[in-house]
């Protein structure tokens, strides 16, 4: 699989990246159970596919993702020779306190965990969840530790990977950020992300767009799995994925093939990132990558209507 160059840094990704939120065991978020066992094979299917980008986060399950990527790292020896990790400052979970020195505390945490002594690329992740958004974004808060972690060399680039676009855009304005990763808003069902990607591509600064399957609906389907963004989802909600379906099969072509080249096609966008909760699903979403699709399906699929609002507007927010 070629790669691509992550913005203005020396990281060289590949346009594919799995996420691995599922692996630390979210049901809250999911609606389903990941055991250890499973994540780890997961993990070593990773590792041993074409892609060489992989994200996580300090609080996904509550530091269980980043423990089972670890584990796995440790079995191995290091991470596989050429491969870029991912991962994020975060708030503590039980208070929500997201200052300069949580931040470390985070750092910390996430080295420990995963058995480096550096991180490839580090985001903030989520200020807008924190108790106060003024004293995590400061120069003395999370966000001005996040840059005096790269500048001491244990971060080579850094990032902003938020839900909210109304906050992220300010914040990326005032601050030189390597990266961003976006979730849930450049979909087939969703372009509420558009204007911070324009911005974004105009910065230098890399485009990683996440869940884009809407948060999984899209790849397993609106039958099997009525949720859409971790929600579980009406009818009303439901209409747009079941009409992108509905296209889909006149075409022959899997909706979740349709939603990770849709994005995967747009220029803007160094990288998409994928979440995966099986061995099966990393072989799944290789064959997804390169499945053909015809002119003519991208072209009825831009009559579907989609969304610009914030798609979760209405999510109740867990982390686990």
């Amino acid at each position: 699989m070629d790669k691509v160059r992550l913005g203005r840094t020396d990281l060289m990704v590949t346009p594919l990246c799995f996420g691995t939120s599922g692996l630390g065991d979210m049901p809250d978020t999911y609606g389903y159970h990941v055991e250890a066992a499973q994540a780890e094979a997961t993990i070593r299917a990773i590792f041993d596919s074409p892609v060489n980008f992989i994200d996580t986060s300090r609080i996904y399950g509550m530091g269980r993702s980043e423990e089972r990527i670890g584990a796995v790292i440790r079995e191995r020896g290091g991470l596989p020779p050429g491969f870029v990790l991912s991962t994020k400052l975060d708030r503590d979970p039980s208070t929500n306190i997201f200052d300069a020195a949580q931040a470390r505390r985070s750092l910390e945490q996430s080295l420990k965990a995963l058995g480096l002594e550096r991180i490839d690329l580090l985001h903030l992740h989520d200020p807008e969840h924190s108790r106060s958004l003024d004293e995590t974004a400061s120069r003395d808060g999370a966000l001005g530790e996040l840059f005096r972690i790269k500048e001491e060399g244990l971060a080579k680039a850094v990032g902003l990977a938020a839900g909210r676009v109304d906050i992220m855009i300010p914040l990326l304005r005032d601050w030189d950020f390597d990266a961003l990763i976006t979730h849930n808003r450049f979909t087939l069902a969703n372009r509420n992300a558009e204007e911070m990607m324009n911005f974004a591509a105009a910065r230098g600064i890399a485009v990683l767009n996440a869940a884009p399957y809407a948060g999984g609906v899209l790849a397993k389907g609106s039958a099997s799995y009525p949720r859409y963004v971790y929600q579980e989802a009406s009818d009303a909600a439901l209409d747009p994925i079941r009409r992108i379906e509905q296209v889909c099969a006149r075409h022959n072509v899997p909706p979740g093939a349709a939603a990770l080249q849709f994005s995967m096609r747009d220029r803007r966008v160094a990288a998409t990132v994928c979440g995966v909760s099986k061995p099966e699903r990393v072989r799944q979403t290789l064959e997804w990558a390169r499945f053909p699709i015809p002119d003519d399906l991208w072209e009825e699929l831009r009559f579907v209507p989609f969304s610009t609002d914030d798609p979760e507007a209405t999510r109740v927010y867990k982390p686990g």
